[in-house]
């Protein structure tokens, strides 16, 4: 089966628009959502939601906003748990780096967190608080797709639960780690599309005999780039790619110029997990 890569994401903006739109119409199923396509082109995943754009923190629905009016974008998202049990979205177990707080996250109810502000990635103190899984979630409705990272602190059930609540299913994928925890969230719910480490043929091998369906799978094929022939083989199931820049291939970018992230995209990624989705865009705009 011939594989062309793919704007999997925001399927109403076109790459000839002067002015990005959001989002505005949900797919009937995220299965639908992340198809293989006809066209080529690449998708862009923002790493934490942002925090690298002066004034606008990670893991921030502000954030989120900011980047949804620009580019067309999948937010992967970090989610954690006060002590009081409420699911906030934050990557730290600490409140130091990202707010004007300090201590352990689970420490604190969700009321004692509302006093503090978060902080983009150059410790500028912004207006914006923590948000909730529920705001986050409720706010991406036909706007963007999500991928969320569970921490350890957080049941899969949890956050499966809050993905029913809120009608989400459509919009929402969950991050998995290992093979088990993919099983996990596969028979919490057999319609979510989930994110699945594979890096080679063993790994893969590993989720599709624990009965995850190849539909259900988006393949995070790590931070440095696989061999063709991996791509080829997902592809050929039909399982997207999402390729890590985050870290030494943005870094490489920096120092070589953003025309990296077409090539990334030529030779198999159809979504880039990146601390530079701005740059990603205009690379892959540019005509």
């Amino acid at each position: 089966m011939k594989f062309t890569q793919t704007l999997i994401g925001i399927l109403a903006v076109s790459l000839s628009a002067c002015t990005p739109k959001t989002y505005t119409k949900a797919p009937a199923s995220l299965a639908e959502f992340w198809a293989p396509k006809v066209t080529r082109t690449g998708m862009i995943s923002a790493h934490r939601g942002g925090g690298d754009i002066k004034g606008y923190p990670e893991n921030c629905i502000e954030s989120f906003a900011y980047l949804a009016k620009r580019l067309p974008v999948i937010i992967e998202c970090d989610i954690d748990l006060t002590k009081d049990s409420v699911l906030v979205m934050m990557h730290d177990q600490t409140l130091d780096r990202t707010t004007n707080g300090t201590g352990k996250l689970i420490d604190k109810t969700y009321a004692d967190i509302q006093q503090y502000r978060l902080e983009d990635n150059a410790g500028n103190l912004t207006a914006f608080k923590i948000p909730t899984l529920e705001q986050v979630l409720r706010w991406g409705k036909n706007k963007v797709t999500f991928t969320l990272d569970v921490k350890r602190n957080v049941s899969f059930d949890k956050v499966v639960d809050m993905i029913h609540k809120t009608g989400a299913a459509t919009y929402a994928c969950v991050i998995t780690y290992n093979a088990q925890d993919a099983a996990k969230v596969h028979k919490l719910d057999p319609s979510l599309m989930i994110s699945v480490t594979i890096r080679n043929r063993a790994e893969y091998d590993r989720h599709h005999d624990l009965g995850i369906p190849d539909n259900r799978m988006v393949a995070f094929v790590g931070v440095k780039e696989p061999d063709t022939e991996l791509y080829q083989f997902l592809h050929q199931k039909g399982i997207p790619c999402i390729l890590g820049t985050l870290g030494n291939l943005d870094k490489q970018a920096v120092a070589k110029g953003d025309q990296v992230y077409r090539r990334f995209v030529k030779n198999g990624a159809d979504i880039m997990s990146t601390d530079r989705p701005v740059e990603v865009w205009q690379s892959l705009t540019k005509q």
